[in-house]
């Protein structure tokens, strides 16, 4: 469903991302897990179109993102909560959303329930919204179009703990469901509880991927993460 294929991507020189292979199977969640820096952002824009890679290929349901015929009605993204208009209300926003996938209007109230934004929320400016609200409303957007992919970037930052056990129990239904979900985060314990897969990243290269039993074997992924990262910064130095 969602695949690398030898992805390196070179800004100036320096490899943001060296020859990075992995693959999101249907109706799973996988966790991409790295320090800051480690090419995690990067990865998930080449993946959306909004980079292109220097080598290698990434592919969502078997072509690249730019290539899909409607490309937000099969794959959802969220890479940047705050890229709303603060102006817009949150019903506004999805909105106007659901009108360029031609969408019925319905389909919005279906999501402002979903992502718990129903009733007063969904009538105030997204300028007044915390952050985790506009998480919640990032996430609706993703949704809108009942994607086959999901690519999320960090959604559970500034979600109270009741938001981030919804986000947990919302993915694991999509799962369910047959989507395939790669999540970009640095909660590893939240990850632990979600993801069925793990890909550690650091310095743009993948150091590890497998379950978490795979990859821990005695240890907790807090000791693993460390380990591998801390090497591979060692190296890149």
């Amino acid at each position: 469903m969602i695949e690398f294929h030898g992805v390196t991507k070179t800004y100036h020189g320096v490899k943001a991302l060296d020859d990075v292979s992995f693959t999101v199977g249907e109706g799973t969640v996988t966790g991409f897990l790295g320090p800051n820096g480690a090419g995690k952002s990067t990865a998930m824009r080449v993946l959306a179109g909004l980079a292109r890679p220097t080598s290698g290929a990434a592919t969502v349901l078997g072509r690249p993102y730019a290539e899909l015929e409607c490309p937000a009605l099969a794959v959802g993204t969220l890479l940047d909560a705050g890229a709303q208009h603060p102006g817009r209300t949150g019903r506004e926003v999805l909105t106007l959303g659901a009108m360029l996938l031609g969408l019925p209007r319905s389909r919005v109230g279906e999501v402002l329930e979903l992502v718990g934004l129903s009733g007063k929320e969904a009538g105030r400016a997204v300028g007044g919204y915390s952050l985790g609200m506009r998480q919640r409303l990032g996430i609706g957007h993703a949704l809108l179009g009942r994607p086959r992919a999901l690519i999320l970037d960090e959604p559970a930052n500034g979600l109270d703990p009741q938001g981030i056990h919804w986000m947990r129990e919302l993915l694991r239904g999509l799962a369910a469901s047959g989507c395939a979900v790669l999540l970009s985060s640095h909660l590893l314990h939240e990850v632990e509880q979600v993801a069925d897969h793990l890909v550690l990243i650091g310095a743009g290269r993948v150091l590890a991927r497998g379950t978490l039993a795979e990859l821990g074997r005695g240890r907790t992924l807090e000791q693993t993460f460390l380990e591998l990262t801390s090497g591979a910064d060692r190296s890149r130095a």
